[in-house]
């Protein structure tokens, strides 16, 4: 493989040294890009998109040509997975995401098993093009779901505001919902070495949902499966050490507990002090984050004073990756991203001097 031209991001992310703070977004190959929309409509649909190897490929890099950012993130979804499992993806026009068989019936959940990761094939072949498309510019991030979030989607059949299905069944048969999960912790974890073995030099587990869970149910049905995958990930590809970042929306209440894990780094939200977060999970990770995604619609003035105070709240040193607390919103003006992708890099020099 190519030799990285910019490692910045996979430094911090180990608390190495830096000359600056490096900087990705979440969700920063999207609707808020014209050249992606373009895209997705020659595609002909979003799961057509992903399953394309050359247009999956082509909507990761088009960030990368507008802004100076330091990762790239593999082009997907995280219901790929359940899509493996038989559950029927299909995206219904402005609802999101549904599935045709969700798991509502004790004899479905019984039956469900590690897919054979053939059925993912796509999504390695587009992690292996995207890695030879980068030529060694920036590291590749893949990801996953968390079981938990995975399973929100699975039962619940779609989105949800009140998660009323799938914690229905945490409390009147939980071993119902560790089937579940057990399953999801498996298939991740296969996932995600798949993506490694395919050329992800990073890797990400998403926790949309866990923030939604109560105080013990959180540790129960969430974390102890993510310290799971982390425990069977590989942690080392092309001679250096492939990060884990673990992200919950909304888990400020657990850092120590993510950070115990024996993942790289946590994923903040931008409810969290940047500061509070540091001395809490000390050296132990690194942490990504944490500006507030509507902040984008301000003026560029706005958006690099944000940009600085949050700089300013981490502190000097290395160990932090700028990212926002959750994905780019669709209307977000892509001149708003280049003010902020500008202001980190120009802002954040001076805290890295030796």
């Amino acid at each position: 493989m190519t030799q990285l031209q910019n490692d910045t991001f996979l430094r911090a992310l180990l608390r190495q040294p830096v000359d600056y703070t490096p900087v990705w977004l979440m969700r920063q190959a999207g609707r808020y890009l014209p050249e992606y929309c373009a895209t997705r409509k020659q595609a002909g649909s979003f799961l057509q998109l992903c399953k394309n190897t050359e247009l999956a490929t082509e909507v990761t890099l088009q960030p990368l040509e507008r802004f100076p950012l330091d990762a790239a993130i593999l082009f997907s979804d995280i219901l790929t997975v359940p899509d493996a499992m038989g559950l029927g993806l299909y995206f219904a026009e402005g609802e999101g995401p549904k599935f045709e068989r969700p798991l509502q019936h004790e004899a479905d959940i019984r039956k469900l098993a590690v897919p054979d990761l053939s059925e993912l094939q796509y999504v390695f072949d587009a992690v292996s093009s995207i890695r030879k498309a980068l030529n060694g510019r920036v590291p590749l991030i893949g990801f996953s779901g968390s079981p938990f979030t995975l399973a929100c989607y699975m039962i619940e059949g779609g989105s949800s505001s009140d998660f009323r299905r799938v914690k229905t069944m945490m409390y009147d048969r939980p071993e119902l919902l560790h089937h579940i999960l057990d399953v999801n912790a498996q298939t991740v974890t296969d996932y995600l070495n798949a993506q490694i073995d395919a050329g992800a030099q990073a890797v990400q587990i998403f926790d949309t949902w866990g923030g939604a869970l109560a105080y013990g149910k959180y540790h129960e049905f969430s974390l102890a499966y993510m310290k799971r995958i982390v425990g069977g990930l590989k942690r080392e590809a092309d001679g250096r050490r492939v990060p884990v970042i673990l992200f919950t929306k909304g888990g400020g209440l657990w850092l120590e507990d993510l950070a115990d894990t024996g993942c790289d780094a946590l994923g903040l939200d931008w409810t969290v002090d940047l500061a509070a977060a540091r001395r809490r999970v000390g050296d132990r990770v690194a942490l990504q984050g944490n500006f507030d995604p509507n902040a984008l619609f301000a003026n560029p003035a706005a958006i690099e004073a944000e940009v600085e105070r949050l700089l300013a709240s981490y502190g000097d040193g290395t160990g932090h990756v700028f990212n926002l607390g959750h994905g780019i919103n669709q209307f977000t003006p892509p001149e708003h991203v280049a003010a902020l992708v500008g202001a980190v890099h120009k802002l954040s020099r001076h805290r890295h001097a030796e």
